[in-house]
């Protein structure tokens, strides 16, 4: 099965760490990073779709970030 995950975040090392932890385990970049200012809590924020293959068949029950 092809899983897709975004992963978002405040701009902060924690997103960059988000992102290089899903790299470790197997996901891979989808398309670039957005970037955006979040007007109600005053803060800019970061986002990066991943995807990996997985074995099994994918169900709206699958825990993606088991994978």
């Amino acid at each position: 099965m092809k899983l897709y995950r975004f992963l978002s975040a405040d701009d902060t090392s924690a997103f960059c760490h988000k992102v290089t932890a899903a790299l470790n385990k197997g996901w891979e970049l989808h398309g670039g990073p957005t970037y955006a200012f979040d007007a109600a809590n005053g803060v800019m924020r970061c986002g990066q779709a991943v995807v990996k293959e997985a074995p099994g068949t994918y169900t709206p029950d699958t825990k993606l970030g088991d994978h």
